[in-house]
């Protein structure tokens, strides 16, 4: 198996204790220098915008109950440039950047080259920026760049435009980066249809609004099979420089199972797929037979490494414990971690979801560990091992990182 490490720096309250900021990227380089020396190949770094505790001063609060910030690290670019600093091998990863705020795809695009181009001015330098990309996990990151519903067709049909604005962020962001010369009339346009919808009640209620907003007639309503939805960046014909950014150096990797944005990312680069949450096991195969297909060319053959997995790692050795008490009680963290991450962003202890969390976490001694692994994961498969989640336990992670490499990892498929 290939293991890579996720880092969210996530400042909320565990146990009643609230890091602050700096300690918080503290404990984040000495982790990321640890993976280094450690071998892990690539640390992938959470992303965040805008803050979680102010937004819960607005009347519609997204995680009423959450106290902290989901996330500090907002900009990859410039973290990526200290952990290269710091490290000597490890690769660097997103997970996610937003491409809809702080500009939109274009700005993102250009910040990325010119990143690449500084990195590359070593011409020694072999270490990848991995760019995993998709909207993001909150709207109210999004709303003050704009993406919002502008007419009220839009509002009554934003669950399904907003899934639409991402493939023309998409386009957007790979033309961009590849180089392309292009104006936003150059990009496909945007479409609703019935198919979009959950019920054909939806559809109907969206046909009439639209229908009211531009004063089409009573037949022209009910043959209209699709709507057009305008482009939510409007620009002449533009260009991102850096042009010469050194390419070679990125890799991308986009955070949609939607079947159509994996194909359209395929259209430009090689584009791996994320897997960041708790997915069916026939939803992974899928995907994996999807991609075998629809893979960029100059990626090469689609491999199961292609795809990286989030991995929550609950792991317990500590002397004078049986191996049963090290089990028991890397499972009672696990339970313990998954009680406090439900309360924080529901409000209240949902005990069916905790026990199928705790079921989907590998949670143990090495050895049951590496069981655990050997029965859940394919050989080839690509894991982003959590340690951190709901602790902030600094000295506990980077021993379960250690351990973690050091008793389990050999027990592995290869």
């Amino acid at each position: 198996m290939n293991f890579d490490i996720f880092l969210s720096i996530c400042q909320t309250e565990v146990d009643g204790y609230l890091p602050s900021e700096k300690i918080m990227f503290q404990n984040f380089f000495d982790q990321v220098e640890l993976a280094d020396q450690l071998g892990f190949d690539t640390a992938w770094v959470a992303e965040t915008h805008l803050s979680c505790q102010v937004q819960k001063e607005n009347p519609e609060a997204v995680i009423p109950h959450f106290k902290g910030e989901i996330g500090l690290n907002t900009d990859i670019l410039q973290l990526a440039q200290q952990v290269f600093h710091r490290t000597k091998n490890i690769n660097i990863g997103s997970a996610i950047k937003n491409i809809l705020c702080n500009g939109g795809p274009l700005a993102h695009a250009e910040a990325i080259k010119t990143f690449l181009s500084l990195h590359g001015m070593n011409p020694q330098e072999k270490r990848f920026l991995n760019i995993g990309f998709a909207s993001g996990r909150f709207e109210f990151s999004n709303r003050p760049y704009g993406i919002a519903p502008r007419n009220q067709t839009e509002r009554v049909a934003w669950k399904v435009i907003k899934g639409k604005i991402l493939f023309e962020a998409t386009e957007i962001f790979l033309r961009a980066l590849r180089g392309d010369h292009f104006s936003s009339s150059d990009i496909a346009p945007k479409f609703i249809s019935e198919k979009d919808f959950r019920t054909i009640e939806e559809w109907e209620i969206t046909v009439k609004t639209y229908a009211k907003e531009t004063s089409l007639t009573a037949d022209e309503a009910a043959n209209l099979k699709k709507i057009e939805i305008p482009p939510f960046w409007n620009f002449d014909k533009v260009g991102v420089i850096p042009f010469e950014a050194p390419l070679e150096l990125l890799k991308l990797t986009v955070g949609s199972h939607d079947p159509g944005i994996q194909e359209l990312a395929n259209q430009y680069f090689p584009v791996d797929v994320f897997n960041l949450s708790i997915t069916p096991p026939e939803v992974i195969e899928q995907t994996h037979e999807r991609m075998k297909k629809i893979y960029h060319k100059e990626g090469g053959v689609w491999q199961r490494e292609n795809m990286p997995r989030t991995a929550m790692i609950f792991l317990s050795d500590e002397p004078g414990l049986s191996a049963e008490e090290n089990n028991l009680k890397a499972q009672a963290m696990a339970k313990n971690a998954w009680e406090n991450y439900w309360t924080a962003m529901e409000g209240t202890i949902d005990d069916k979801k905790v026990e199928q969390a705790v079921e989907n976490t590998l949670a143990g001694n090495p050895d049951k560990l590496a069981q655990l692994l050997n029965e859940k994961y394919h050989p080839q498969d690509r894991l982003m091992l959590w340690f951190d989640f709901n602790t902030h336990d600094n000295e506990y992670i980077k021993s379960a990182m250690k351990i973690f490499v050091e008793k389990v990892a050999p027990q592995c498929k290869k």
